[in-house]
């Protein structure tokens, strides 16, 4: 049973929560029955509990984000294994209503995945591509917009992103938080490491970035599945 953890967040008034649930496979290899209402975000009101689809065809989304600018939702996305070190890359994406990412068909986009088995070319035809490629296996599992006051100013409405790292690639890919700038609602330049080192010279993890989130005062919190703790990262004094 693959990808059991689950990520929800409230809409911004409060009426309705959006849950993130995860593939129960890599490729849908125990069968695409097996994945209803899976590899997706489901939306449920609070009010009546009516559950629907709100977005399709991701393979892993893990961390959620309303982005300050645009207001619109955000996820972040571990993509299919057993291709490489070098395919496929996860990503940071905008999640539109009803839209279709790919999994399992195909990867960003419309790049068909030959190991599914029946293709299904009317899907692959209207997959979205996603907005941005975070690197091959990072595992990208939490996602936090900064509004906060308490680091530099540079960081406000850009993205923080907690990456778990590789567990299948060589050279090794992720284990850190990162900050990626946005502007006009989209993301701009390359992701900035953050918070690293979790790595011993001999490749062994001293810790695993998962969840990340803003505490009241504006502070960075990033839970560690390997230190067993949570991190708090401010700006440095002057």
């Amino acid at each position: 049973n693959h990808h059991w953890t689950k990520n929800i967040l409230a809409s911004k008034d409060g009426t309705k929560l959006y849950a993130t649930v995860g593939s129960n496979s890599n490729v849908a290899e125990n069968g695409i029955t097996n994945e209803v209402n899976r590899a997706a975000i489901l939306e449920i009101d609070l009010k009546t509990s009516a559950t629907r689809l709100f977005a399709s065809g991701l393979r892993n989304p893990n961390g959620m984000g309303w982005q300050p600018q645009s207001g619109a939702l955000w996820t972040v996305v571990n993509e299919r294994d057993e291709l490489g070190s070098d395919l496929v890359p996860d990503y940071l994406t905008s999640v539109k209503d009803g839209g279709f990412y790919g999994w399992p068909y195909s990867y960003y986009g419309r790049v068909v995945d030959e190991r599914v088995k029946p293709p299904r070319p009317d899907l692959v035809e209207r997959a979205i591509v996603p907005d941005y490629a975070l690197g091959n296996h990072v595992a990208p599992l939490g996602l936090v917009f900064y509004e906060g006051k308490l680091l530099p100013a540079k960081y406000t409405h850009g993205a923080f992103i907690g990456q778990h790292g590789s567990w299948n690639r060589k050279p090794q890919s992720g284990y850190n938080v990162v900050f990626l700038p946005f502007a006009n609602g989209y993301p701009i330049g390359m992701p900035e490491p953050v918070l690293s080192g979790f790595i011993s010279p001999e490749g062994d993890a001293y810790g695993r970035p998962v969840g990340v989130a803003v505490d009241k005062g504006g502070a960075l919190l990033v839970a560690d599945d390997v230190g067993n703790v949570v991190w708090r990262v401010t700006a440095a004094a002057p």
